[in-house]
């Protein structure tokens, strides 16, 4: 149930371009808050948000922070149901098992999971899984489930649109390639994460050093220094965010006495971390 204060952090700690959380957080409260009034248009929203990017981007944690913002918005009209679901987890080893399988999850689970409170959040990683494009699905792997499986997934959609209208659905791949068309043309929002540009990685830095730095806070005065920031993320160019993240860590661990005393880190180890 959301909002929920163990859930407060992703939606800081994901940084993007200006104007891509905003996009994101308006496109899931007009469903949230108008989506029956809106299913009497013509092409109504179907309520689904599709994040595209390599690994690393942020995607997930983006969609768990969305999830929150957006249950915080609402609040005063009730609280969020919020359900990540695993698309690995559906059988696929006997013909139509998927299908069956997926549309139990569309037609039964999900309406009677977002029937318990006036608004609901469903995350499903790695949407591809669930939803190949039959385009080009190889016959090597059971093509007919995967074609069925794919047609339940889009009868599903539209089930869950006509009888879930405050149900927003967020949908990550790291291959927009492999979901199928007609999916991606359902989507209220396709949105592409690139890997972050310089000022991106400079801010990623500077929050990693910051969260060291309340931790050791001998660290302030490399979290404050923003022009090591800026060189650092010179270095870090092609990096994905988690990658970044991680780099500034293993400046701490590269030495068995910094890992012993973090206060002691100096621009020299980052510097060495980065470049490694």
């Amino acid at each position: 149930m959301l909002p929920a204060d163990h859930h407060d952090g992703p939606w800081d700690a994901v940084f993007v371009p200006p104007g891509t959380k905003e996009r994101l957080l308006g496109t899931a409260l007009l469903v949230l808050r108008h989506g029956r009034a809106l299913g009497t248009l013509s092409g109504p929203p179907h309520g689904l948000i599709v994040l595209s990017g390599p690994p690393g981007t942020g995607k997930t944690t983006l969609c768990q922070g969305l999830a929150q913002a957006a249950a915080t918005a609402v609040a005063r009209r009730g609280a969020t149901t919020f359900v990540e679901i695993d698309p690995h987890a559906f059988p696929s080893e006997m013909l139509g098992e998927s299908q069956r399988a997926v549309r139990r999850l569309f037609a039964e689970t999900l309406p009677e999971l977002a029937a318990r409170r006036p608004h609901t959040v469903v995350l499903v990683d790695e949407v591809e899984a669930l939803a190949v494009r039959r385009s080009t699905a190889s016959f090597q792997t059971n093509p007919v489930d995967v074609h069925r499986a794919t047609d339940a997934v889009l009868a599903g959609l539209d089930t869950l649109r006509a009888e879930c209208p405050h149900l927003v659905l967020l949908a990550t791949t790291n291959f927009p390639a492999a979901v199928d068309e007609a999916v991606l043309s359902r989507a209220d929002l396709v949105l592409a994460l690139e890997l972050p540009g310089p000022d991106v990685l400079a801010r990623i830095v500077r929050s990693s050093l910051a969260e060291l730095a309340t931790l050791w806070p001998a660290l302030r005065p490399l979290a404050a220094d923003t022009a090591l920031h800026g060189k650092l993320a010179a270095r870090c160019a092609g990096f994905d965010g988690r990658r970044a993240r991680k780099a500034i860590l293993a400046a701490v661990a590269q030495r068995p006495d910094l890992a012993e005393d973090p206060s002691r880190l100096s621009d020299v180890d980052l510097y060495a971390a980065v470049s490694a």
